[in-house]
């Protein structure tokens, strides 16, 4: 085990969940906020090169319209020129217009538009950035200063002959529009730290509600045991939570089962087992010396080992029905399996046997399977009949599946044993004829083969008397050539003769 192994154990789902999307929102929200700033930014800049080109522009202009008021003509001063026009101007709050005469040796002559610029150190108050400006060959740029940038735009004038040169600057001090857009930034975060928080309350009690079913199998688990399988977790909606929920849910049902069918087993075992060991130890312990007491001693000793050999196949066998692999269907041919089960159940007993009818068609079932319990329900007719007493023995169609039935004519079943002589180790609280020899699970096989292959089971009368065990089982038929029944004084095929 590492070393971060059990830190990563206490931390929890939930606040994993949390940190995660902690961290998506905070990512996205700054994404916003800054992308927020950049276009505001850009904003500013369109703006102030808007408002440099229109100045420009309003200041070319004039150069080409404009008229001397003394002389009546065009200007051939550029002091006089820009000091008329710039009288003519009201500049923003954060803006500069400014007109610059060159002094040989020396900074450009001044002229400011008459307004107090709202900015820490103006242009026309710095020197060194007034050289740069009008010594620049180009007609737009950008002061960098440590205490503030300038935009800028220079117009410059065509001087007459022996005048100075001179320009018409335009300066925009963004700060304070740039100001604003931080204080959006600023604003924006502050917004997405509350939003943070809020998030980190209801995503927490959402997380909870979320895993709460998650909690609840945790919990469960943890408080099953092997005697109590009972426990299970309430679904709620159709999400994944829910189908986690019935998932683990049908896995509890299947262990009760399997633990269920484990106990019921051993409860089983023991208590039939417990009778015929009673019964072998009591004559080996009073056996004598006597040949013929031997003798007897010894085949009551085998018919118990015998009875107790049964009762072990069956129990395993039933046990085996939860499995599964309980029963392997293949296409099996019904006619054949009917007149197959009934040539075998005609070696059980001195009975008017008679193959009532068969379906000519083809269904998949496990022919060992189906075999086994077709023969028990055979065996069962036997025992609760008497020799010459008929026993039919059939297959038919139905709409949706098929049915393979086993009709005796003996004394038939009591209404209040019909529900119970499909249990293990119950055979009815009245006997239908001859004494039985077996443990009471015989129709609990049947049945747990019929459920086994998606059917049942099911108890019917007899027309005229007797008892018939039906197995009912799903399939879906492709023809259905219902093979009719036959007048039991028609000759039949030979191993289809009454016995």
């Amino acid at each position: 085990m590492t070393t971060a192994d059990p830190v990563r154990r206490w931390v929890s789902a939930r606040l994993r969940i949390m940190l995660w999307l902690l961290l998506v929102m905070a990512v996205a929200l700054g994404a916003v906020a800054t992308a927020t700033r950049s276009v505001l930014l850009r904003d500013v800049d369109h703006r102030i090169n808007g408002l440099l080109v229109q100045e420009a522009a309003e200041f070319a202009n004039f150069v080409e319209q404009g008229v001397d008021p003394r002389t009546g003509g065009r200007f051939t001063d550029p002091g006089e020129l820009l000091k008329l026009f710039l009288v003519r101007q009201y500049a923003d709050p954060d803006e500069e217009l400014l007109g610059l005469v060159g002094r040989t040796g020396m900074h450009p002559a001044t002229l400011e538009q008459h307004r107090e610029v709202q900015a820490y150190e103006p242009l026309a108050k710095d020197r060194m950035a007034l050289i740069e400006v009008f010594g620049s060959p180009q007609a737009t740029g950008t002061v960098h200063r440590a205490f503030g940038d300038i935009h800028w735009a220079k117009t410059e004038i065509d001087a007459g002959p022996g005048q100075p040169p001179a320009a018409f600057v335009v300066a925009i001090h963004p700060e304070a529009e740039q100001g604003k857009a931080n204080d959006v930034f600023t604003m924006l975060l502050a917004i997405s730290g509350v939003a943070l928080l809020m998030t980190t309350g209801i995503g927490w009690a959402v997380a909870g509600r979320i895993l709460q079913p998650v909690r609840l199998v945790r919990t469960t688990a943890a408080q099953l045991t092997e005697q109590d399988l009972t426990r299970r977790i309430p679904v709620q909606g159709r999400d994944d939570i829910a189908a986690l929920a019935e998932t683990f849910n049908a896995m509890l049902d299947r262990l009760e089962r399997a633990f269920a069918a484990q106990r019921e087993f051993v409860d089983d075992a023991g208590h039939e087992l417990r009778t015929p060991i009673t019964i072998v130890r009591g004559h080996l312990e009073l056996m004598g010396d006597d040949p013929a007491e031997r003798e007897e001693t010894v085949r009551i000793v085998m018919e118990e080992l015998d009875r107790m050999s049964r009762i072990v196949e069956d129990l395993l066998l039933l046990a085996k029905a939860e499995r599964p692999d309980f029963v392997t269907p293949e296409p099996v041919q019904l006619g054949e399996l009917t007149a197959d089960v009934f040539v075998k159940a005609r070696a059980l007993g001195d009975r008017t046997w008679q193959l009532a009818e068969t379906v000519d068609d083809e269904a998949r079932l496990d022919p060992q399977r189906i075999t086994q319990a077709m023969v028990q329900l055979a065996q069962n007719a036997v025992q609760h009949t008497v020799p010459g007493q008929r026993v039919s023995i059939g297959s038919r169609s139905l709409e949706d599946g098929i049915e393979l039935y086993v009709a005796d004519s003996g004394p038939g079943v009591q209404p209040q044993d019909a529900e119970v002589i499909f249990e293990r180790f119950r055979r009815g609280t009245a006997r239908r004829g001859a004494r039985a020899t077996g443990a009471g699970l015989g129709l609990a096989i049947v049945k747990a083969i019929a459920e086994g292959h998606g059917g049942r089971v099911e108890l019917r009368p007899t027309e005229g008397g007797g008892a018939t065990f039906v197995l009912v089982l799903q399939q879906d038929l492709a023809q259905r050539d219902l093979v009719p029944p036959r007048d039991p004084r028609e000759p039949r095929d030979p191993r289809e003769a009454t016995l």
